[in-house]
């Protein structure tokens, strides 16, 4: 799976913040409900639109930002 295929920006929706393609739910929002105890089950449940690849390419995308950046020592 590539997060690729199923994360999309766009600038006129959510102000170009990346978001699961066919839906407005955006990366952002699916790591703060992991962040907040959520578990797959339980986001799926409440958001029947997400698929477990959906969870799991949001993560990989923002793993990838984070790769990304550079680190400077202060």
């Amino acid at each position: 799976m590539r997060f690729e295929d199923r994360i999309e920006m766009r600038p006129d929706v959510l102000c170009n913040k990346p978001f699961i393609k066919g839906t407005r739910i955006s990366v952002e929002f699916i790591l703060e409900l992991l962040a907040n105890g959520w578990d797959f089950e339980e986001i799926i449940e409440n958001y029947p639109q997400l698929t477990r690849e959906d969870i799991l390419a949001s993560i990989e995308y923002s793993l990838n930002v984070l790769k990304s950046q550079k680190a400077y020592a202060p």
